[in-house]
């Protein structure tokens, strides 16, 4: 899966995640299915993602490993025939 993901994909946590909030400190807990964008792919084992709120401020930025990630997918694919 590791080489699906690429910079600026959408993707979701498989497992909640613990996080600090990124202006505040404070500790928070990313839930499974929780969204965020890949912003830095380090050496394919590692993504660095941000989420944010709805208004678009960034919450959490942690680096995050590939197996625990899923890409989200707005359009379908062609099937082979």
């Amino acid at each position: 899966m590791s080489a699906l993901i690429q910079l600026h994909d959408v993707v979701a946590l498989t497992v909640d995640t613990p996080a600090t909030h990124f202006e505040t400190g404070r500790p928070l807990c990313l839930r499974r299915g929780q969204i965020g964008t890949v912003v830095m792919c380090y050496d394919g084992s590692m993504c660095e993602v941000e989420f944010a709120d709805r208004q678009g401020r960034t919450y959490a930025l942690l680096p995050v490993r590939t197996e625990q990630l899923m890409v989200l997918h707005d359009s379908p694919e062609h099937a082979a025939a």
